[in-house]
């Protein structure tokens, strides 16, 4: 089953449940807000979020690359998440900063750009688990106890560290993928992933990957500092 979606390139991956907070300042998707503000009670204030592949420019999405008004030609993921409109403030410039909440997660089919100012697809909604799965509550006990000890190593704060996680097993797989400090691929590739299981799985294998560069890094007798700095030219 398919269903048409406005459509809004970013260089981030949205997750469902997860909050993204936007500045809109393009006039095309400022449109796009004023068409889902407008939308009658009832419909779904939501548009679908998908990460740039390469290129710089909004573009169409799905197989392959187009080219765009502005110029450049980019590739956009196939896999990409709703934003559900919560929160809209009207700026004195006509721009506007919203709040959105992902919702679900889809797959794009076809795009067109000339139905609108904006991208739109069309989109085939991918499957959420449904019911208790014993394999990815074992799992999500064994994906908290590394993430704490990985926000162990990049938080000072003992409050921080201690805050409640979700017990849901696919709550807590999308908030440890939009949390820990991952590439645009990585949590690209954990967003395409259906079963909870399966993308706790790759968060373990993710977190022990970065746990250890992290250590390796706390152990170099250089400031952090330094390491961050371009190298001083002779």
């Amino acid at each position: 089953m398919t269903a048409r979606l406005p459509v809004f390139p970013l260089a981030t991956v949205l997750f469902p449940g997860l909050v993204l907070p936007l500045h809109i300042f393009e006039e095309r998707y400022r449109a796009l807000v004023r068409h889902l503000v407008a939308q009658p009670e009832g419909v779904p204030r939501e548009f679908g979020v998908v990460a740039i592949q390469a290129g710089w420019e909004v573009a169409p999405a799905g197989p392959g690359a187009r080219q765009t008004p502005g110029g450049g030609e980019v590739t956009l993921h196939e896999v990409g998440c709703t934003a559900e409109l919560r929160q809209v403030t009207e700026l004195a410039d006509g721009g506007f900063d919203i709040v959105t909440v992902g919702r679900r997660r889809f797959r794009i089919a076809d795009v067109d750009e000339d139905a609108a100012p904006y991208l739109t697809a069309d989109v085939e909604w991918l499957p959420e688990p449904a019911g208790p799965d014993e394999v990815a509550d074992l799992l999500a006990a064994r994906v908290i106890a590394v993430f704490r000890q990985y926000l162990g190593l990049i938080r000072s704060d003992p409050e921080e560290i201690s805050e409640q996680l979700p017990e849901d097993p696919t709550v807590l797989s999308h908030l440890v993928a939009a949390t820990a400090a991952l590439t645009v691929d990585d949590r690209q590739r954990l967003l395409a992933i259906d079963d909870t299981a399966a993308r706790l799985r790759a968060e373990l294998r993710l977190l022990n990957r970065e746990a250890a560069l992290l250590r390796q890094v706390r152990a170099v007798p250089v400031p952090l500092s330094e390491l961050a700095s371009p190298p001083t030219p002779n």
